[in-house]
């Protein structure tokens, strides 16, 4: 009786054959090297920086509450100054260049999350998963250019608060943030080549000296021809004066071609220049921390 019953069990609790006999789909793989993986585990890195950023107090102080405090206090006590002096409202000089600085200093903050990713072995965990090996850069660099652009946008809107306009239409308007986006990403390969290279105190002082260099001898305080007359040509082709002129054509009127040429020059010698250092050195990081 009970071997009845137990048969009986089975017979009821079997599946059909046609149910279970049905061929699953064949998946092909993707090569971890494809150019599918790069775009996917870019875009996924990318992600992970951005929240990692947005979850930080001190990032979000450099990105949007520093600038805007910095754009304030120029205004407030060097723009009459200014404006008297070059005889143009100076907030189309002050808005560009802080936008110019912000992205540089933020730079600094990503390069010093690198150097802790490397610390903690993060990057070394990244490089022993399936994972495209280009992801991890270009994903960094992905991240920057959408933190400048939203850094730009803040300061651009303050900027109105104080008179700054786009006077160019709205074509030129969209080419004037995206010179901050470029030269962020230009500036962010820079950085990162010189992350893997130094330490982190060492890092912050290099990148600190560039920026105050950089930040008090542009034309977006004062015109070029107000500087002395061995230093003017020296300031009137660095990065930030090239890409301040640029903007400020866009916004207030004036040469644009020029500046925006010279602008993309630098953008494209500073990744020629260190990107491969960059890759080798992120490649370097990645495979001591695993």
């Amino acid at each position: 009786m009970s071997s009845v019953e137990t048969t009986e069990a089975v017979e009821v609790t079997e599946a059909p054959e046609t149910g279970w006999n049905t061929p699953l789909p064949t998946v092909h793989a993707r090569s971890e090297s494809s150019l599918g993986n790069w775009w996917t585990h870019s875009l996924i890195q990318t992600k992970r920086l951005l929240l990692v950023w947005a979850r930080d107090p001190a990032t979000t102080i450099q990105t949007i509450v520093y600038p805007a405090l910095t754009l304030l206090m120029f205004w407030i006590v060097l723009g009459d100054s200014i404006t008297m002096a070059t005889g143009k409202p100076s907030v189309y000089g002050t808005v560009p260049m802080i936008t110019l600085v912000a992205a540089m200093s933020g730079a600094v903050v990503s390069a010093l999350g690198f150097k802790t990713e490397k610390a903690t072995g993060l990057l070394g965990r990244f490089w022993t998963m399936p994972v495209h090996r280009a992801a991890g850069l270009t994903g960094r660099l992905f991240a920057e250019a959408i933190r400048v652009l939203v850094t730009t946008l803040f300061v651009i809107a303050v900027g109105f608060t104080i008179g700054f306009r786009f006077d160019q239409g709205p074509v030129a308007a969209l080419a004037l943030i995206g010179i901050p986006v470029l030269f962020g990403v230009g500036f962010a390969v820079f950085v990162t080549a010189l992350a893997t290279l130094t330490e982190g105190v060492m890092l912050v002082n290099v990148i600190g000296i560039i920026n105050t260099l950089l930040m008090f001898f542009n034309s977006g305080f004062v015109p070029v021809y107000a500087y002395p007359v061995w230093l003017q040509d020296i300031v009137a082709n660095q990065p930030m004066s090239c890409a301040i002129d640029a903007m400020r054509g866009l916004s207030y009127g004036g040469p644009v071609a020029e500046p925006m040429v010279k602008t993309l020059l630098w953008t494209v010698g500073m990744i020629a220049v260190f990107g491969y250092p960059a890759v080798r050195g992120y490649r370097r990081a990645a495979e001591t921390g695993a």
